[in-house]
Parts: C-alpha cells; sequence; structure tokens
C-alpha cells in the first residue's frame, strides 16, 4: 500500500517515544535520542535503504528532517545507524509492535499461524563462514481477526512445531484475548488444555472425517473460525509491501528486523494513503 511517507514518519516519532516511555530522550549512537534511531529504521526499512543510502536520503528530505530534530549538515553517518541496531534491545521493537497493534481496534478474537521469511539473501558467503546451516526463519503470528491488525509474534530457527510455538504466543497475549483460531497444525490435546487453562476459547481445525472432528469443525465454523484467514493476509501483506527475506546478517539482528517489519505493517494502516 502506497502511503504519505510525511505521515508515516510522524506516526514512528510519536509510537517510538511511546513505546520508549522515559527512555525516549536518552542519547543513543552519536548522541542522537534513541527514539530518532528506532524512526531511522522504520524509515531505512520501510523505503528498502541500506545504511549507506539512510542520511545520503534524509540531506534532500528537509520536512522528514524537521521530523526528527536533524540538521542537513549534522546527520548521522551510516556507521551510527548500523551500530544501533545492536544496542537497541529486542524489547525495543516488541514494544513498538505492541503499541502500533494498540492503536487499531482489539476485538479479542485473534487468528493464530506460521509461515516462513528466507534468510539465504543476505550473504551465502557469512552463512558458510559462520557455520550457519539455517536458510530459512519461522514466524509464528497472532492476528486480530478484525483490525488486521498484528498483535505479537514468535521466531525460531529452529522450527519447532506449531503446536509448541502456538501456546507461547498466546500464553504472552492471553488477558487480551477470547478467541484464537488456528488450523489443524496447531492441534493436540496438549496445546488445547494449555490454551484452554488461560481462559482463551481455542478453535482449532481438527484433522480427519470422524463425527467428533466433523462436529468440532462445524461448531468451530459457527462461532467465528472463518476469519483464520486473517493471519494469512497479515503476513501476505508483510512480504508484498516489504519483501519474504531479512537482509540483516546475524541472527538477532534476522529476528528484530521481523519484528519491525509487522510493526510497520501495523504503522501503515494508521496512516494516509496516497
Amino acid at each position: 500500500m502506497e502511503i504519505d511517507l510525511l505521515d508515516f514518519i510522524e506516526q514512528c516519532r510519536d509510537l517510538a517515544k511511546q513505546a520508549l516511555g522515559k527512555h525516549a530522550g536518552e542519547p543513543a549512537s552519536g548522541g542522537f535520542a534513541r527514539w530518532v534511531h528506532v524512526v531511522l529504521h522504520c524509515f531505512r526499512l520501510e523505503e528498502g535503504h541500506s545504511y549507506r543510502e539512510t542520511p545520503n536520503r534524509l540531506k534532500y528530505l528537509t520536512e522528514i528532517r524537521d521530523v526528527l530534530g536533524l540538521d542537513r549538515h549534522d546527520l548521522p553517518d551510516y556507521s551510527t545507524i548500523y551500530k544501533s541496531f545492536d544496542r537497541l534491545k529486542m524489547w525495543v521493537w516488541r514494544a513498538l509492535l505492541r503499541v502500533s497493534a494498540q492503536q487499531h481496534p482489539q476485538s479479542g478474537h485473534a487468528a493464530l499461524d506460521s509461515t516462513f521469511f528466507d534468510r539465504r539473501r543476505a550473504s551465502s558467503y557469512f552463512r558458510q563462514r559462520s557455520g550457519s546451516t539455517v536458510q530459512t526463519l519461522k514466524v509464528t503470528t497472532v492476528t486480530d481477526v478484525e483490525s488486521l491488525a498484528v498483535l505479537d509474534v514468535h521466531i525460531t530457527a529452529r522450527w519447532k512445531h506449531d503446536t509448541k510455538t502456538g501456546p507461547q504466543v498466546v500464553r504472552r497475549n492471553a488477558d487480551d484475548l477470547q478467541s484464537v483460531a488456528a488450523d489443524n497444525g496447531f492441534q493436540d490435546w496438549h496445546t488445547e488444555y494449555e490454551i484452554a487453562a488461560y481462559d482463551v476459547e481455542y478453535l482449532v481445525h481438527y484433522r480427519g472425517s470422524s463425527p467428533k472432528a466433523a462436529l468440532n469443525n462445524a461448531l468451530n465454523r459457527a462461532n467465528g473460525y472463518s476469519q483464520r484467514w486473517m493471519a494469512e493476509t497479515s503476513y501476505s501483506t508483510a512480504k508484498r509491501s516489504l519483501g519474504d527475506a531479512v537482509r540483516a546478517l546475524g541472527w538477532y539482528r534476522q529476528f528484530r528486523e521481523i519484528v519491525l517489519m509487522f510493526a510497520l505493517i501495523n504503522i501503515e494502516s494508521l496512516c494516509e494513503p496516497l
């Protein structure tokens, strides 16, 4: 979706300050405030710029520099922006994801699903040199079925089974959920009991065509299971807008990049379209 870039930067500024709280104004790399670095990374990923390109583009974007409080002759160096992505911990990006989701109406009904992001494109040479054999990262998302806001993201390089990752994501958001819809990849009795213990209705599709499975699936459809496709829409939107591959080299950077990608999808829908 094409959006007004200035509106996007202003939204990122407000949400970054909210996510960082009292730490927003603290100086980070190069003496610039932490919230400025957060917005710079949002701008970099949204526009698809490299670290070297980002300060160069800002030289010619006066209104965006004004929002960030940056002078044309005192922009952060690309190496400063690069290092700040290391120094800003995962909690910063998760907080940004959370506050961006809170700007959307919360129905309490969510969809649970998994997808994959490619990490081979980052650098085959780096992967070989570091001895890494992981080529894709598995991402499990929880998406509000009405607003399409991504509420939470779980990322793993070990490809844990959906019945292991699903409860972890639901557990973190159980206080805000009334029901969760998931396909049969998330179905086993351990998972059902664990999620039921959080007082969350688990609308999971059963395998097979036995009378029990047919009855359960019919009841689920009546209770809103058909909205499960919303999860697929959310990560499909992320991949079409920002790509289906991560660009960072280090695995911890890739995890942060994916969380930031879904936060940007939440923010994009808050902005004025072109």
